[in-house]
């Protein structure tokens, strides 16, 4: 069957726009859950074999052994941390507070804050460069928004103008796979927008409107997947292919509250955080893959694509480790057949 002959795709055989049947949970034993005592997580990420968890009510990152699930570490930092993302060697952490908004780097191994980029008004979005060189910290002051560039090699802090009106926002930023472009969100009066700027003149190439809120980006090659939510249409995906500067397909996740998107290292997975659950999807496809129901509510996810694990934490402060199985990416969704990719995995007491 020729792929283009299908209703409701395109030439690769991939939905243009469609929304997910109900999914099927299968029943998983939750096991290898660790409770910090320091509040809700704002996001997580990984660095070697150890989670870093960023707590906004107590100022603080907590470091947790990926292998046992045991606490190692707390590291206090300035501001309320809602972003961490990290480098080869270091991790960062983007902190919002009344008089205090900052990134600040931290040294994973020796526990330390090493320095701290005190930044000028409210952080929304945090990015790190592919080489790990580049810190993109997105601001929203009063009609106006830019994005900070620490260049963490030389010490020095820039600055790209985004655009000015009245009630614009910036909600997230992602570098495409090279380092060479940023792709911001803005919000404004008008709707939402992926504004594609040139990472090397510091300079906007262009716009490209979306519509609804927008929650998270991620990027792949040829393509930016734009996680948005409203009260309308709830949740969706949508694909922008950057050979034609629009978006070209999306899924609608549901009348959920999806809040975060995080791709795996080869792309051929998306986790999309949802209200009370995750939601795995193809993003070659938008074909749903997995979803499993998860209580109390989570707030984010992290990808370990070398121990094949995902670390899904919540608004109580608790982590917990899923094993995710290796699949390839499916490319013509209505020839191939997949099974549940992940269970629980318990950690080692």
């Amino acid at each position: 069957m020729d792929a283009e002959a299908v209703a409701g795709t395109d030439p690769k055989g991939c939905p243009l726009d469609t929304a997910l049947e109900t999914p099927t949970d299968p029943e998983v034993e939750r096991l290898g859950a660790l409770t910090l005592p320091y509040g809700p997580i704002a996001d997580i990420t990984t660095r070697g074999d150890v989670i870093i968890a960023a707590h906004y009510g107590a100022d603080a990152v907590s470091l947790l052994d990926a292998n046992t699930l045991h606490a190692s570490g707390v590291i206090p930092v300035p501001g309320e941390p809602f972003a961490v993302a990290r480098t080869a060697d270091q991790v960062v952490v983007a902190t919002t507070a009344t008089g205090c908004d900052a990134v600040s780097v931290i040294d994973v191994d020796r526990r330390t804050v090493s320095v701290v980029y005190p930044l000028a008004f409210s952080v929304s979005a945090l990015a790190v460069s592919p080489n790990g060189k580049r810190v993109y910290a997105g601001r929203t002051g009063d009609g106006y928004a830019d994005v900070a560039v620490i260049d963490l090699t030389a010490e020095r802090v820039g600055t790209i103008d985004i655009g000015s009106g009245p009630g614009l926002g910036l909600d997230a930023c992602v570098t495409d796979p090279t380092g060479t472009v940023l792709y911001v969100a803005t919000t404004d009066a008008r709707g939402s927008a992926l504004v594609v700027v040139d990472t090397e003149t510091a300079r906007v190439r262009h716009r490209i409107p979306v519509g609804p809120p927008i929650r998270d980006l991620g990027c792949a090659e040829d393509a930016v997947f734009v996680l948005t939510s409203d009260r309308v249409r709830g949740g969706a995906v949508q694909v922008v292919d950057l050979a034609v500067g629009r978006v070209t397909k999306s899924v609608e996740l549901g009348a959920g509250a999806p809040t975060q998107l995080v791709l795996s290292s080869d792309r051929t997975r998306a986790y999309v955080v949802d209200y009370d659950r995750i939601t795995v999807l193809c993003p070659a496809s938008l074909e749903l893959v997995n979803t499993v129901a998860v209580a109390p509510r989570p707030s984010c996810v992290a990808v370990d694509d070398d121990s094949d694990r995902l670390y899904v934490a919540d608004y109580t402060g608790t982590v917990t480790t899923l094993s995710v199985a290796a699949a390839m990416p499916l490319l013509y969704s209505q020839f191939v057949a997949t099974d549940p990719l992940h269970t629980l995995e318990a950690a080692t007491a």
